[in-house]
This record gives structure tokens, sequence and C-alpha cells, in this order.
């Protein structure tokens, strides 16, 4: 494997760690300061966002449990198969989400782009019970669940820019 694979490779398995360690700072660090990402809740995130979303996330976790199933990289891209295990605090319900990533990296091996697929339906019955099943299929429910998602990001931020102030 040549010299930058192994380096994407390694960003790869540093990412996911960071996520089962709730270590948000970890994963920000993995990331470009150009990079972008996407999946069905953070349709489009960039720059700082990308950190905020893992800071955000790791330091709401109570019980988060992240399983790195598989991945792979060359020198420009790669992918990942994991499994996070959670209890979604909005509702308290049990998550088991099977997530799928494609990432793109610079040429220092941080991550440029990363797309993010999970079977929205399913997460929405896991995560949010009958509204979930009823709905977990329809753009309403999916645009809800992104507006809220980025409602609580752009809260986390803001608490984060303050405390940093004072």
């Amino acid at each position: 494997m040549a010299i930058a694979a192994e380096r994407n490779l390694a960003t790869i398995k540093r990412l996911y760690e960071g996520l089962d360690k709730h270590d948000g700072e970890a994963m920000a660090s993995c990331y470009s300061a150009e990079a972008s990402f996407s999946d069905p809740a953070f349709p489009d995130l960039h720059g700082s966002q990308l950190g905020d979303m893992w800071r955000m996330l790791t330091s709401r976790a109570t019980d988060l449990a992240c399983e790195l199933a598989d991945c792979g990289a060359d020198e420009e891209t790669g992918h990942a198969r994991w499994i996070a295990t959670y209890t979604f605090g909005d509702t308290g319900r049990k998550v088991v989400n099977h997530v799928s990533s494609e990432f793109e990296f610079d040429a220092v091996g941080q991550i440029l782009d990363q797309r993010d697929e999970f079977p929205f339906w399913t997460w929405s019955r896991q995560a949010l019970g009958l509204p979930g099943v009823l709905l977990g299929w329809t753009p309403i429910l999916r645009a809800k669940v992104q507006a809220n998602a980025a409602a609580q990001l752009a809260r986390f931020r803001a608490d984060r820019r303050e405390a940093v102030a004072n």
C-alpha cells in the first residue's frame, strides 16, 4: 500500500476511534479547513461546521458506541462501513444505525469531503417511534429532522462562541 493510502486509511480509523471514545476534538482534527460533509440529517455542512457537529454529537452522547465494520483507502479516496449504537436524545429510543461513508482526502491526508448514507426510514422508525414508522419515508419528516439538526448545531455553535469569548 502506498504511503498516501496508508495515511488516508489511518485518518478513517482515527475518525471512528474518536467517535467511539466520544472525542469530538480528535474527530474534528481529521478534516481539512475546507471540508464538506453530507448525511441524511446534516445534508450540507462546510468547514468548521463539521468539527462542531462531531463535538456536539459526542458531547451529548451518553451510551454511543461505534463499530468500524470495514474500511479502505487509496491515495485520494476512501470508504467505511460503520455501526453507531446509541440512545436518541430527543426520544430516549435505542438506535442501531448502519452507515456507509465515502471520503475524498487532501494532499496531507485530511478529509476534504465525506458523504454518509444510511436508510433514513430505518433510522426514523428506531429514533422517532410511531412518527418515524408513519412518516419516515416522506420528505416532510426528513426536512423536519434536518431543520431540527441544523437548529441544534446553530445553538451549539453560538454557545461555543460565547464560551470562547468569555
